[in-house]
């Protein structure tokens, strides 16, 4: 595994791909994980739906080891499917990530993303504001390099 781990980020918001919103959340997203010490791979935006987030994190976690951040879509909202098209292509979930998340802020118990992988990528869902993108991925930042180094088959402990 490189010093640096990779990261992609994909925003999933109607507004943002059509053009009427601006991509802050990627954009906070993506300065706190190379803040953290990744290299951001990719960034790219989709429109809500879970057969449009299912697709894209085929494609983002085909051959990919590193982490791959959605943001948006993880509340009630009726276009919110993020988790539903997460669910739909991760291999193993991982609970415990998607929990630390929702700890982060009182308002996280809204929230119905998940986290898990596929392959050697470690897929997690963090919501479309870019405060909270922020203060969830923060709270499990620490252990993903672990994560991604168990998913490449190290042994670091």
């Amino acid at each position: 595994m490189s010093a640096r781990p990779a990261a992609k980020v994909i925003t999933v918001s109607d507004g943002v791909a059509g053009g009427t919103r601006e991509d802050r959340s990627g954009a906070a997203l993506a300065e706190l994980l190379q803040g953290s010490g990744f290299e951001i791979a990719e960034r790219r935006v989709i429109p809500d739906g879970a057969q449009e987030v299912a697709a894209a994190l085929e494609v983002a976690a085909a051959g990919f080891a590193g982490l791959i951040v959605t943001t948006g879509g993880t509340g009630f909202g009726p276009r919110d499917e993020t988790p539903e098209g997460t669910k739909g292509v991760l291999e193993r979930e991982a609970p415990g990530m998607a929990e630390a998340m929702r700890l982060a802020n009182p308002l996280g118990r809204l929230s119905r993303a998940t986290a898990g992988t596929r392959g050697e990528a470690l897929i997690v869902n963090v919501p479309g504001s870019a405060a909270g993108a922020v203060e969830c991925l923060r709270a499990i930042i620490d252990v993903v390099p672990h994560a991604l180094e168990l998913l490449a088959g190290g042994h670091p402990h």
